[in-house]
C-alpha cells in the first residue's frame, strides 16, 4: 500500500463541474491542492476554487502529460471519460477509483450483468443493439418498460418510457440509433440511496441511506433518515459493501436502490461522489467529499456518523429566483455552484435544511 499523501500534495480531478468544485474545497480543508482538468472553460465551477486548472481536450497528449506530472494521484467527478485519456494518465499516475469501476458503470448493460453476477436483484433487462431486438427485449422485460442508452445518459437524458407496445418503435427511434437496454417496470414504494466509501486499506464506511424524490428524471430532494426498517437499512449497507469490495474500489460510490415488498432492488451505481449524498455536508462531521479525498489520498476513512436529520433540495433552473428567501431561511445551508448561466433543468446549487438532531 502506498504512503498517504502529505499536506501540500496535489490531487488531479478530471471534470470541472459542481462535484469537482466540492471535492476541491474538501481537499483544500485538508491542506491538499486540487488541479482540475476539463475541456470546458477554466471559469467553470471547479476551476473557480481549485489551486490550478487545465483547459484542454481529452485527447491532448501534451496537456495530459503535463497534468499527470503536476499531481500525485488522479480521481474524477463523472464517469464518461474517454478510454484513451485514462490509458495515458494511468501510465503515469494512480487513478482512484480504478478502471474496473468505470468499465462497469460506463455501460448500463455491463453494470446490470455485474450486479446480477454478484447475486443482487435488479429490474429485468435485455440488450437492444438494433430495431430487430426490440420485440424480443420487451417480451423479456414486459411492458411498461424504459429504454435507456447504454452509455452517456444522466438526469433523465438518453431515456424513453414505453407505457404501451404501440409506442415502442418511436421510443427506440428517439434514442437515435444508440445501443440501448430495456428495463422492466419496478413497482417500488420509494427510492433510497447509500453513499459508501472504501479506503486503500480495504476499510469500508457507509453513510445512512437517504430517501430520494425525482422530478422529470432529475433528483429534487433527498431526506435523511429514509423510511426503512432496521433490516432494510442493514441490507442496503451490506450490499453497498459487497459492490465496493467486488470492484476493489477506492473512494466514494453511490448506490441507488428501489424499496419493494420483495426486498431491495439495485437501480444503478455511480463511481463517484453523488448528488444524493450532498446532505452529508451539514449532517455529518465528515462529508462525502472529504471522505472521497481521504480515500484517494490514502488516508484513513473518517467517521461519517450522522449528527442531524437533513433534507437536501436541489436548486434547478428558475429555483434561483427564490435565492433571496433561501438566504434568510433558518437552519438552512446554501451551496451554490458558481454557474454563470441559468437554464431549465440545470443544477445551480442545493440547500441542506437541518430538521432536527439524529434520532
Amino acid at each position: 500500500m502506498s504512503d498517504p499523501l502529505a499536506p501540500g500534495a496535489a490531487i488531479g480531478i478530471l471534470g470541472g463541474g459542481q462535484l469537482g468544485r466540492m471535492l476541491a474545497l474538501a481537499a483544500a480543508r485538508l491542506g491538499l491542492r486540487a488541479h482540475i482538468y476539463d475541456p470546458a472553460a477554466a471559469s467553470g465551477p471547479a476551476a473557480q476554487v481549485a489551486d490550478s486548472a487545465t483547459t484542454a481536450a481529452w485527447d491532448d497528449a501534451a496537456a495530459l502529460d503535463a497534468f499527470a506530472a503536476s499531481v500525485d494521484v488522479i480521481t474524477y467527478e463523472f464517469e464518461n471519460i474517454p478510454t484513451g485519456t485514462l490509458d495515458r494518465l494511468g501510465a503515469a499516475r494512480q487513478i482512484r477509483p480504478g478502471r474496473r469501476a468505470l468499465e462497469v458503470s460506463q455501460d448500463r448493460l455491463t453494470e446490470k450483468r455485474f450486479l446480477r453476477d454478484l447475486g443482487l436483484a435488479t429490474a429485468p433487462f435485455a440488450p437492444i443493439d438494433g430495431p430487430g431486438d426490440l420485440d424480443g427485449a420487451l417480451a423479456e422485460t414486459g411492458v411498461p418498460a424504459i429504454l435507456k442508452t447504454r452509455r452517456f445518459g444522466y438526469d433523465g437524458k438518453g431515456q424513453a418510457r414505453i407505457a404501451d407496445p404501440d409506442v415502442a418503435e418511436a421510443a427506440l427511434a428517439s434514442l437515435q440509433g444508440a445501443a440501448a437496454i430495456a428495463e422492466g417496470h419496478v413497482a417500488f414504494e420509494r427510492e433510497v440511496s447509500v453513499i459508501g466509501a472504501r479506503g486503500l486499506d480495504g476499510a469500508i464506511a457507509c453513510f445512512d441511506p437517504g430517501e430520494n424524490v425525482h422530478e422529470g428524471g432529475i433528483l429534487r430532494t433527498t431526506t435523511i433518515p429514509a423510511r426503512l426498517s432496521v433490516a432494510q437499512r442493514t441490507d442496503a449497507v451490506l450490499l453497498t459493501g459487497k459492490i465496493l469490495n467486488a470492484l476493489d474500489y477506492i473512494g466514494v460510490l453511490g448506490v441507488e436502490l428501489f424499496v419493494t415488498p420483495g426486498g431491495l432492488i439495485v437501480n444503478e451505481i455511480a463511481p463517484r461522489v453523488h448528488n444524493s449524498g450532498h446532505w452529508t455536508q451539514n449532517g455529518c462531521t465528515i462529508c462525502q467529499f472529504e471522505q472521497h479525498i481521504r480515500a484517494v489520498a490514502g488516508w484513513p476513512l473518517g467517521d461519517g456518523t450522522r449528527h442531524s436529520d437533513v433534507t437536501m433540495e436541489n436548486l434547478i433552473g428558475d429555483d434561483m429566483d427564490r435565492l433571496a428567501g433561501l438566504r434568510s431561511e433558518p437552519a438552512t445551508a446554501l451551496h451554490l455552484y458558481g454557474k454563470a448561466e441559468t437554464r431549465p433543468g440545470r443544477k445551480m446549487g442545493h440547500v441542506n435544511r437541518i430538521t432536527g438532531p439524529a434520532g
